[in-house]
């Protein structure tokens, strides 16, 4: 392995790190939950789900789990898609 792409795989282990530099700005992604799987969605800074929760309330469970585990890379205030 030559010595430059040792210097970037160095570099993207330490951009790996440090989560604070992603903002998502679009994500789609199938949360496989206990009762079925549900496609979730992120645009502009709002959420999206297909389960029936979230058309009631607006959020739901598998929301907020992705809510938590990309804490830092998501703008300021997302929130529900109408």
């Amino acid at each position: 392995m030559d010595s430059s792409l040792m210097r970037k795989i160095e570099k993207a282990k330490d951009y790996a790190l440090q989560p604070e530099r992603i903002r998502f700005r679009s994500y789609k992604a199938e949360f496989r939950g206990d009762n079925g799987n549900h496609a979730i969605a992120y645009e502009s800074g709002k959420w999206g789900c297909d389960c029936e929760y979230y058309e009631r309330r607006g959020t739901c469970t598998h929301i907020m789990a992705m809510q938590f585990m990309l804490e830092g890379m998501l703008a300021a205030g997302a929130t529900a898609l109408p």
